[in-house]
């Protein structure tokens, strides 16, 4: 027989019992839908997370100022005050593969407009901050280099910023009080949302860095340096270069740590996808479980089915079936119950997943990969479990199967 033709006995012979056939099946079913919503979760969270991670600024990386050791009590970062303003221009000028470089120093501040108040962070950068961290300005613009110089008393606020002191009115042009200080609203950020640790990246106030150390934070050092890098590939380089270049301008000795930290968001991001792969590698492994157990159904069945129709293959052998035709027919029915079971859990794995986005408001992505995946491994239970029967019903003696009742 031909491959249609033994795919069409073997629809007909499942059709005989129908319950059964689809009981038989459930176990594929769930395992399949399991294995795809799954995946599907996993991939949406990984997603999430880089998005959230690109938000910080592309091909990025930041040096901290680092901790101090003082009588033997170590006072955790950003306590030192050895990193500059003058130490940023020295990277930039210094290091080949940086492009920008923005000194940061932030200080906690109450914002007041009128009878409405709102306590932030004021973060003091220079005009290449909104470039590095790939932060456009929406409305307005945002401060200038000379603003930095001439410690201007100018900001730029993020759309939680404006809601809560400003609510549809437009904040650009606005004077609001910054720690008893008035500041001038010249520009709006477009909206960025949640980072990776849950914190409102809205929820901001960007002003010139050096105006935060003369007339917020009264401090001459700076607690950041963000630093853009030619492309992605160069970023541990980059590090390199400007671990060395510190170290040198802090006149550090060779058996002194150093006194600041060089981190990129890229590390992050890799972390992080490492622990999204590992959790959704568990996840399906757990759910894969089900198909186990369905392909341990498949073999019941089907050894069932070998007794029930043992007379059936007797009279088959008699009239010139060989062994292998047998062989082939039993293994076909247990493939054509697998991948029925699979495409079906297709569908309730899609639907799972769009299930889970649309009630719980967690990003899903289901991949063309994990589909085949699926289907391959319900096919594969299909052949492994279905091998034993269909080999027992091939090597049954015709005669007595035949005289078998």
């Amino acid at each position: 027989m031909n491959a249609r033709e033994v795919i069409r006995v073997a629809l007909r012979a499942l059709a005989r019992n129908k319950m059964r056939t689809l009981l038989t099946m459930l176990g594929i079913i769930i395992g399949v839908g399991a294995v795809i919503c799954t995946v599907a979760i996993g991939q949406g969270a990984s997603a999430q997370v880089q998005e959230q991670i690109k938000n910080l600024g592309t091909n990025m990386i930041v040096v901290f100022a680092g901790s101090v050791n003082s009588g033997g009590v170590r006072m955790g970062s950003q306590a030192t005050k050895t990193l500059t303003a003058d130490d940023a221009r020295a990277i930039e000028q210094h290091t080949p593969t940086i492009l920008a470089v923005s000194p940061g120093v932030g200080a906690a501040v109450q914002i007041v407009n009128g009878n409405q108040n709102w306590a932030t962070r004021a973060t003091g950068a220079s005009a290449a901050f909104f470039e590095i961290r790939s932060w456009p300005v929406v409305e307005g613009s945002a401060f200038s280099e000379r603003d930095v110089v001439e410690a201007a008393d100018v900001c730029v606020i993020g759309k939680t910023v404006a809601d809560q002191l400003f609510g549809e009115q437009d904040p650009v042009g606005q004077v609001i009080r910054v720690q008893r200080l008035p500041f001038r609203v010249i520009g709006l950020l477009a909206t960025k949302g949640q980072n990776s640790f849950g914190q409102d990246q809205d929820d901001t106030l960007i002003v010139p860095y050096t105006t935060v150390q003369k007339k917020i934070a009264g401090i001459s050092w700076v607690q950041t340096i963000s630093a853009s890098v030619d492309s992605q590939a160069d970023i541990p380089l980059a590090q390199q270069q400007v671990a060395a270049l510190l170290r040198e301008r802090h006149h550090l000795r060779p058996t002194q740590g150093d006194d600041f930290i060089v981190r990129s968001p890229d590390e992050l991001a890799q972390a992080s996808a490492a622990t999204s792969r590992i959790l959704t590698l568990l996840l399906s492994s757990i759910a894969s479980v089900s198909l186990l157990v369905g392909g341990i159904g498949i073999m019941n069945i089907m050894l069932v089915s070998v007794t029930e129709r043992t007379r059936e293959i007797g009279v088959r052998m008699a009239v010139g079936a060989t062994e292998s035709d047998v062989q082939r027919q039993f293994l076909s029915e247990a493939l054509v119950l697998s991948s029925l079971g699979g495409l079906i859990g297709i569908v309730f794995g899609v639907a799972g997943s769009i299930v889970v986005s649309n009630v719980f408001h967690w990003k899903t992505i289901v991949s063309p990969a994990s589909v085949v995946l699926a289907v391959l491994f319900s096919a594969a239970v299909g052949i492994f479990f279905g091998y034993y029967p269909a080999r027992k019903a091939a090597s049954l003696d015709p005669i007595e199967a035949l005289r078998y009742e």
